[in-house]
């Protein structure tokens, strides 16, 4: 069998490990806070921004993105990261004081502009 015949695992084509993501989060399939919602706002912590140049690839990247608020959806999107592996890193910075998460209210079925970022943060995951 040649090289170009040997099967591809699913993602190969596009240079992604499916190793990657059960590494970026230690195997864990649940974040640290089981109740992060993906329209959960995450925003940089002066630690976090402090702190940035000592973080993995990954939570860096976390980091600089949530300069600016982001929910965890858009964040997943924006980086390429399946949701459940944003979740475990986004909660993970949290639980060490490097973004501020701003969990979602009751008015937040009233906010449209937030349920409109929501939805293309999902639609760009797919």
């Amino acid at each position: 069998m040649s090289d170009d015949q040997v099967p591809q695992p699913r993602g190969a084509g596009q240079g992604i490990s499916p190793l990657r993501p059960y590494l970026l989060t230690a195997g864990r399939a649940q974040p640290v806070d089981g109740t992060l919602e993906i329209e959960a706002q995450v925003l940089t912590s002066r630690l976090g921004a402090a702190s940035h140049a000592r973080l993995t690839f990954e939570r860096r990247e976390i980091v600089s993105l949530c300069r600016e608020t982001k929910s965890v959806a858009e964040v997943a999107a924006m980086l390429g990261l399946h949701i459940g592996v944003a979740r475990v890193l986004v909660a993970d910075l949290a639980a060490l004081g490097y973004v501020v998460l701003r969990r979602p209210a009751g008015a937040f079925t009233q906010d449209l502009g937030m349920i409109e970022r929501v939805i293309r943060g999902l639609e760009a995951i797919r």
